[in-house]
């Protein structure tokens, strides 16, 4: 299919491959065991097709979903076979990521138009979001724009200090104060700071405590008021990281961050690590909110932009 056409590099093909090996494996095992013995897709198969699906993280709303569009498409063609399943899997998925992710980013890249572009990252502590903001740091660094980190996740003494970290490796300014220090003034501050540097993107880190949703719906629309006294649009983006590997808690934590503030991108990591890949196309559709990036591997270059098709293309492959 033109579907599935080449868009990333083969080095960055390959790395996404490996990333998903864990997830692909078992789920593909599981279909195999359903479909034993079995010609063409009936019922009982789609019944196991189904559990599958959720057990694999999808989702039940996402899973309902794709066995109806399944379902129709048996109904329509008449006939298709068990050797045919994976290939409409495949167009069905990619169909319904497709609702959700219409003209995706292609590279690394901020509206030219919007300067400083203002990214506020979310999420839970221990998910990756210091480590996916260095490696997106370096990433957009690397595709020549002029970066600056705020280090306003205030709550944890080893957030400033691990955030310090990967701006002297990626070598980009970061403004911070003391722990316990106003996460608002931080935001301000690095702020000013970018505009004074005339920076093209700013990075916010946000402390990660969801004991209390309330107390967290405060503090994020503070840092937002203070920020848009600088910048009057910001934050432009809103990312919310979750750690792929822990499967239906990540939906609960999407749950909780959608309640507290109005998050427009999603950053799945540590998808390397884990068999639950299918997390990302369950939370991508039930949230309607674009997965922007994937963590795929540890190293600074193992973030990549997340593209749909090639993603699927992975999983099935």
């Amino acid at each position: 299919m033109s579907f599935f056409k080449r868009l990333f590099s083969s080095e960055k093909k390959e790395t996404l491959d490996k990333g998903l090996e864990k997830s692909k494996t078992s789920f593909f095992s599981k279909l195999t065991k359903a479909i034993a013995g079995k010609s063409s897709v009936d019922d009982e198969v789609l019944d196991n097709l189904e559990e599958i699906l959720v057990s694999s993280d999808v989702g039940v709303s996402t899973t309902l979903k794709i066995i109806q569009r399944i379902e129709k498409r048996v109904s329509q063609d008449k006939y298709v076979g068990t050797d045919e399943l994976n290939k409409v899997l495949r167009e069905e998925i990619a169909g319904l990521l497709s609702e959700t992710h219409s003209g995706e980013a292609t590279e690394f890249s901020v509206p030219a138009n919007t300067k400083p572009y203002v990214i506020m990252v979310v999420g839970v502590n221990g998910v990756g979001k210091t480590t996916t903001i260095g490696k997106l740091a370096h990433q957009l660094k690397k595709s020549g724009y002029k970066v600056v980190l705020g280090a306003a996740d205030t709550f944890r003494a080893a957030a400033i200090d691990q955030l310090q970290i990967w701006a002297d490796r990626v070598q980009v300014p970061l403004v911070k104060q003391q722990m316990g220090s106003d996460p608002a003034s931080v935001a301000f501050d690095t702020l000013q700071s970018a505009v004074t540097q005339q920076a093209d993107v700013v990075i916010i880190d946000t402390a990660g405590r969801l004991h209390n949703k309330v107390g967290l719906m405060n503090e994020l629309t503070k840092v937002k008021r203070v920020m848009q006294k600088v910048v009057p649009e910001a934050p432009h983006e809103v990312l919310l990281v979750l750690d792929g590997s822990t499967g239906q808690n990540a939906f609960e934590q999407a749950r909780q961050f959608t309640a507290a503030t109005e998050v427009n991108a999603l950053a799945v990591t540590k998808l390397d690590g884990t068999a639950k890949g299918g997390v990302v196309i369950g939370i991508s559709d039930e949230f309607q909110i674009p997965v922007k990036y994937i963590g795929v591997g540890e190293g600074i270059e193992d973030l990549q932009v997340f593209h749909k098709f090639e993603f699927v293309d992975s999983f099935f492959n």
